[in-house]
């Protein structure tokens, strides 16, 4: 009985993991072993995580596309076309995994053809496929560079903020500090009256007993 019932549960993991990969993405349309998500604006978050591993004809073009994920294309064995043209690329350290798959693709494939930079500019117009191990690690220098003065200007901005913040304080403890003082002084003269006026009523009253 329990034999059976481990195989019914492998049975129906197997048929799970089929349908999941026969199933059309998300944002795309499917017929056969083809797969068109070309013209939908998708960007790369939006991008499926997957295609089906039957697929063998790929249309991603005319999108929003700048990288794509690591391993993506790395199971769909049978591809035999796929469409990557008409998408900004951005061709940092992002571009890696695209320049390596097209690579090792064969050239009458075609996939490469019309995948171009977007940006940086300094190689904005160029085929990703052909760019060099050191034109693709300069980019990412651009991108560092990018990064490293946002940083930096984010911490300008907080070193302003934070500044302001204490000269804020500063002015407030002053401030409150002169209220004490005078706080404290007004209470002094106010005693002092109260002790003088004493006095005179007790002289009037020993005056009037005499």
């Amino acid at each position: 009985m329990l034999t059976m019932t481990v195989h019914l549960l492998l049975g129906l993991l197997l048929s799970l993991g089929a349908h999941r990969s026969l199933a059309c993405p998300h944002l795309c349309s499917c017929q056969g072993s083809q797969v068109d998500c070309s013209s939908r604006s998708i960007t790369s978050d939006s991008l499926p995580s997957s295609f089906p591993a039957e697929t063998e004809e790929l249309r991603l073009h005319d999108n929003l596309l700048s990288t794509l994920p690591n391993g993506i294309l790395d199971d769909l064995t049978s591809l035999s076309s796929v469409s990557l043209h008409g998408n900004p690329w951005i061709c940092d350290c992002g571009i890696l995994y695209l320049r390596a798959w097209l690579r090792r693709q064969s050239a009458s494939m075609g996939s490469h053809l019309g995948v171009i930079c977007s940006s940086p500019p300094s190689l904005r117009g160029r085929s990703v496929v052909y760019l060099t191990e050191e034109e693709v690690l300069e980019s990412c220098h651009y991108w560092y560079c990018n990064l490293a003065l946002a940083s930096l200007g984010s911490l300008i901005v907080f070193v302003v903020v934070q500044a302001a913040l204490l000269i804020a304080l500063i002015a407030f403890l002053r401030r409150f500090e002169r209220i004490s003082k005078e706080a404290k002084r007004a209470t002094e003269e106010s005693f002092a009256a109260g002790d003088g006026h004493r006095e005179n009523d007790y002289e009037r009253l020993k005056d009037s007993s005499i």
